[in-house]
């Protein structure tokens, strides 16, 4: 297969190869930025790999930078651009599951392609746009199938997070993982255990955001992956329950992700907190998360009032609708942001007075009392109740004070 007219994220790269094969070296474009070339999906970026060790690298280049140098990874510095070379190499003993205790250099591209994970990854692409297919991963793609190269059980001792992204790239392309992938997967789903957190958070993540999300779902509870996840080992029933919605998701960002899991989970308040701290997720994300679930319940029972927008904001109200809309709690967008925009205020900065102005102008002393009054005034200026205006404002600070004194 030779593809006529590549992207144009590959022209500036291919003077660079070109440079290599005139020293005597291969190099070819591999992995994902092949198959998404192929599919004619978007591509982010790109990787190189090239029968030159990185000393020879080094000296067809004037300038590099060893970024990964005992991997045989060398950055080649090209008008202002990086470009990764990695170097065809063969790995062995993967004690934990994850690396490759030694790595040795080789000349043969095949020897480099056969350690891949599958089929649909381990194409290769000339600088002229001639695809090197060793494994039928052509024949993959046109079958929508995704395969591990050689024995899958291998391949899931070498690295247990290629089971994460088998069932990650269900989603991700709408494929199926071929039979003898998925019993490979279930074989070896315990070595999961093995893998940091952080690196399987980032594949789920991945997978409920893709094409297909139910798909990706399914396989990773029929394997039994989701048993070593955190929180995850009782939750099949709940996370299958999920499968019902069919095609109908359109989660646009990591937050909706971990909304949809706390609602789905039944959780809320302090119990969204301690899930996500066992995912290692960031403190933003949790604080951003909890917003989303109290929003999603205010879809769920009809309470979207003037409080409830006010206290999340748009992002947040927007976050929880694509969440909501899984469930069919959804509003239309354009009613949602109308509602939205109605707030006389979107913020407690908005507030015609402050804190400076109630303790001068209204002889409020500073302290818990202060923080009271204007809570409450935001309230009722959200609410309708009070106009935002600073001397009506002053006012009915007083007021308080006194209902409180």
């Amino acid at each position: 297969m030779i593809i006529k007219k590549l992207p144009p994220i590959f022209e500036p790269a291919r003077p660079v190869l070109q440079k290599i094969e005139d020293a005597g070296f291969e190099a070819y474009f591999v992995g994902g930025c092949v198959r998404d070339t192929i599919l004619g999906d978007q591509i982010h970026d790109i990787d190189i790999a090239t029968s030159a060790y990185p000393s020879e690298i080094k000296t067809i280049f004037k300038r590099t930078v060893d970024t990964g140098i005992e991997h045989g990874t060398v950055m080649i510095l090209d008008h202002g651009t990086g470009y990764e070379t990695t170097t065809f190499r063969t790995e062995s003993g993967y004690q934990d599951y994850r690396r490759p205790d030694k790595v040795t250099f080789v000349r043969s591209l095949a020897e480099d392609l056969k350690r891949r994970d599958f089929t649909i990854n381990a194409l290769a692409l000339r600088e002229n746009g001639e695809v090197v297919d060793l494994f039928d991963g052509l024949g993959d793609l046109k079958k929508r199938l995704i395969r591990a190269v050689g024995d899958p059980n291998e391949r899931f001792n070498e690295d247990a997070l290629r089971m994460m992204r088998a069932v990650r790239f269900a989603s991700k392309l709408d494929f199926v993982i071929d039979a003898p992938t998925l019993a490979g997967i279930k074989h070896n789903a315990h070595l999961l255990d093995k893998i940091a957190v952080e690196r399987t958070r980032v594949e789920f993540e991945k997978l409920l955001l893709g094409q297909n999300p139910p798909a990706g779902l399914k396989d990773f509870l029929e394997t039994g992956l989701y048993k070593y996840c955190p929180e995850l080992a009782n939750a099949k029933d709940q996370l299958s329950a999920l499968l019902v919605n069919g095609n109908g998701w359109h989660l646009q960002n990591t937050n909706q992700v971990w909304g949809l899991m706390c609602v789905q989970l039944g959780l809320d308040g302090n119990a969204v907190n301690a899930f996500l701290k066992k995912w290692k997720t960031s403190n933003d994300t949790i604080k951003q998360v909890k917003e989303i679930v109290t929003a999603v319940n205010a879809f769920r029972h009809h309470e979207l009032t003037a409080t409830a927008l006010f206290a999340a904001g748009w992002d947040v109200l927007n976050d929880a609708n694509q969440v909501a809309a899984i469930y069919g709690w959804q509003e239309p967008t354009d009613q949602l942001k109308t509602s939205y925009d109605r707030l006389p205020i979107k913020s407690s900065k908005e507030l015609a007075v402050d804190g400076r102005m109630l303790i001068k102008q209204a002889g409020i002393k500073p302290g818990p009392m202060l923080g009271k009054i204007i809570q409450q005034l935001t309230q009722e200026v959200v609410t309708g109740q009070l106009e935002n205006q600073a001397d009506r404002l002053l006012s009915r600070a007083i007021e308080l004070e006194q209902e409180e004194g």
